[in-house]
């Protein structure tokens, strides 16, 4: 089922109850983990129709959401490294395909595929 088609599943969680791969039968709105910080609340607010956020799957011990569709708009990737929920990353997605993001590494990168390998390289 697409992203956009899946159901919103309220459902409060821990940050153990997350899955460590991508959830494919619901969405995971950031408001039904219990610990999610507000820097993740909030997300989407500057983006058009100020999406919520929406957990996606973990890397490694990083815990990834995105507020905003997966292409074609803009949209936030949001991680926080399991055990310190205040060590967090973000990475900006224009409608044009570009983007920018600063990882664990502390380099700022321009493609999503290396934003997730900083993230995949520093546990």
């Amino acid at each position: 089922m697409r992203y956009d088609e899946r159901p919103t599943d309220p459902t409060p969680l821990s940050t153990s109850d997350l899955p460590p791969t991508p959830v494919r039968d619901r969405n995971i709105p950031a408001s039904a983990w219990r610990e999610a910080p507000e820097t993740l609340l909030s997300l989407g607010a500057d983006l058009p129709g100020a999406p919520i956020a929406e957990y996606k799957r973990r890397i490694g011990p990083w815990i990834l959401w995105r507020a905003g569709p997966a292409k074609g708009a803009d949209a936030c990737y949001w991680v926080c490294h399991e055990r310190d929920l205040t060590r967090s990353y973000t990475f900006r997605l224009f409608a044009d395909g570009s983007g920018s993001g600063v990882g664990p590494d502390g380099a700022t990168v321009v493609r999503f595929r290396e934003w997730k390998e900083s993230l995949r390289d520093h546990r």
